[in-house]
């Protein structure tokens, strides 16, 4: 059975390019839905005009893929809500030394 757990750990191996703290921290994984070994992610972006904007949900997709089990992966791009900096985890704020 795949777990939320095994999606989140995959997903914190993807970076954004520009920033130096995975998309699961930066605050872009909106939702996570596993239905027996499909996963369905809805995320965000920094802006809509991102230059990875293809790379990035390729490479969610790609480290997901490495879960054994894991057959369907849709990774779907949504700017409801707008991603905004408030969003970064306590971990990604350290990184970005936007919080001691």
């Amino acid at each position: 059975m795949i777990t939320q757990d095994q999606i989140i750990e995959a997903i914190k191996k993807v970076h954004d390019p520009e920033i130096p703290v995975n998309v699961w921290d930066l605050g872009l994984i909106y939702n996570i839905d596993i239905q027996g070994s499909d996963v369905q992610i809805k995320m965000s972006l920094t802006s809509e005009g991102c230059p990875s904007a293809r790379q990035i949900p390729d490479d969610v997709r790609t480290s997901i893929a490495k879960i054994p089990g894991v057959s369907n992966i849709n990774v779907e791009i949504v700017w409801e809500p707008k991603w905004a900096p408030e969003m970064i985890s306590a971990e990604g704020k350290k990184i970005l030394k936007l919080e001691d």
